[in-house]
């Protein structure tokens, strides 16, 4: 059978040049703080975007690295499709992205 871990490492990294593109993509981490929430997807203190590039991307990735288990379901999609509703930019490829990422996880 053939190994996950090439397939998302390389979908995270096309998730990554993605947020790029659509000028997502912040230099400044934000705060310990608001890194710490408890939320799902750290709704009460981050957007969409931050908490994919400060705390998705790289969790996925050390999973990777390190070889560990990945979940079985993220559900990323339907969340950055509701989170993009009515925005200008042209988000279908960011959330056809995580459309993949959400598949290829669940067919582990």
């Amino acid at each position: 059978m053939k190994s996950i871990y090439p397939d998302i490492a390389t979908l995270l990294l096309e998730l990554e040049a993605e947020m790029r593109v659509l000028e997502l993509w912040q230099d400044e981490w934000p705060s310990a703080e608001a890194l710490a929430s408890t939320q799902p997807f750290c709704v009460d203190t981050l957007t969409l975007p931050q908490w994919l590039q400060f705390v998705f991307l790289p969790r996925m990735s050390q999973l990777v690295e390190a070889e560990l288990p990945l979940p079985g379901e993220c559900g990323i999609a339907p969340m950055a499709e509701e989170f993009f509703r009515g925005s200008a930019l042209p988000f279908s490829g960011l959330v056809a992205k995580l459309g993949e990422i959400d598949q290829r996880l669940a067919r582990g």
